[in-house]
């Protein structure tokens, strides 16, 4: 894994390149073209569920439209707002009936190319694995469909009469289903792209970071801060799938940001993989998240925990987090699963300040702004 790690953090953080070219012939085709950098590569995409313009700019007006909440008062873009990179700014997020799920809205930007989805969930390998989630869940509920309102639900998009052609376009000969609907949001959210930051820019030659995003940018990817271990990737991920991919590894790490019991106990019903497998040793695995237009997604981890930017690095620099009162007391920095890539890493505040100056060159304005991804109602 470190291999890997280091090849990618080559690429990213010593080699700058210009110009956005590429030969690779997957990366255009007559309904579709993607437009990337030449250090991204192509996309994997389901072959039942190919890219489409049209299928597109249907997932667009789905993915904002509340109809497709059981009782209509809540949208998938609820808990992924453009502005915030695709979250919320909340700690955890709030389903349709108001209940609250156990964990932090994740940042929407380049999921197409995530080996897995959700923050512990090995077995969501596909966009349209994952919308199933927040589409059927009862337990907490998100968007709330469910089998007594399936067919009330889907009747609003079979009486409009702008999505029945829409529809009748993108699925010749198919009924508007929720096969449907979850192919075409999922369409959408594969063609969110951000690559358009400050570094990508810097990275192409057409920008420059000023002393302390330099200095930040190699403390990131020096082994005294070590930050490429784990965001080392174009994307700035260790779960990174493409359409050149064999089998790939699916990461999770215990980061030790609790241990409620001494013996590495998170607190329910949050406690990562374990909550799947069982597994002890799984206790308090995560998936690393994407850094892409980290300054706009606080707060962070899993659960929302953790504030600011600076405070995610004091944590990391203490190697976890110790926790003094209340029922979640505990020192996470003596967690028995915790990574053994999470040590105390000695950072002075200069160190610390020059790695959150080159964290925020990673946001990318033109992604947040782009109207191609609003709500196509609001920027009509």
């Amino acid at each position: 894994m470190i291999l890997r790690c280091l090849l990618a953090a080559l690429v990213l953080g010593g080699c700058v390149q210009s110009g956005t070219s590429t030969d690779d012939p997957a990366r255009q085709s007559a309904s579709w073209s993607w437009a990337l950098p030449f250090y991204f590569p192509t996309p994997k995409v389901p072959s039942d569920n190919p890219m489409s313009e049209a299928k597109f700019q249907l997932g667009r007006a789905l993915f904002y439209d509340v109809r497709l909440s059981g009782n209509g008062q809540q949208s998938c873009a609820s808990c992924h707002e453009q502005g915030k990179a695709f979250t919320d700014g909340r700690a955890v997020a709030t389903g349709s009936t108001g209940e609250h799920t156990p964990r932090n809205a994740q940042n929407l930007a380049n999921v197409a190319w995530h080996s897995t989805y959700t923050w512990a969930n090995p077995a969501l390998v596909t966009l349209e694995r994952q919308m199933e989630v927040p589409l059927f869940a009862e337990h907490p509920v998100e968007m709330g469909v469910n089998d007594q309102n399936k067919a009330t639900v889907l009747a609003r998009f079979q009486a409009d009469r702008d999505y029945v052609q829409r529809f009748a376009e993108v699925f010749p000969g198919e009924p508007i289903g929720f096969s449907q609907i979850i192919k075409a949001i999922a369409t959408f959210q594969r063609g969110l792209i951000s690559a358009s930051s400050k570094y990508d820019q810097y990275l192409q030659g057409k920008a420059t970071l000023s002393a302390a995003e330099l200095r930040g940018k190699d403390l990131f990817f020096g082994e005294q801060a070590e930050c490429f271990h784990c965001h080392g990737s174009f994307n700035f991920n260790d779960q990174v799938v493409h359409a050149g991919s064999g089998l790939t590894e699916a990461l999770f790490h215990n980061t030790g940001l609790y241990n409620i019991d001494g013996k590495g106990g998170f607190p329910e019903p949050n406690r990562g993989l374990f909550e799947l497998s069982g597994v002890p040793r799984d206790m308090g695995m995560f998936r690393a998240p994407s850094l892409r237009n980290v300054a706009l997604t606080a707060p962070y981890m899993h659960d929302g925990s953790i504030a600011t930017l600076e405070e995610a690095l004091d944590f990391y620099a203490a190697g976890g987090r110790e926790i003094k009162t209340g029922p979640h007391r505990g020192d996470g920095r003596l967690n028995p699963f915790k990574s053994d890539l999470i040590v105390r890493i000695q950072l002075n505040e200069q160190d610390k300040a020059n790695i959150v100056a080159y964290l925020k060159t990673l946001t990318d304005e033109k992604f947040i702004n782009d109207q191609r991804f609003a709500d196509p109602r609001r920027s009509k």
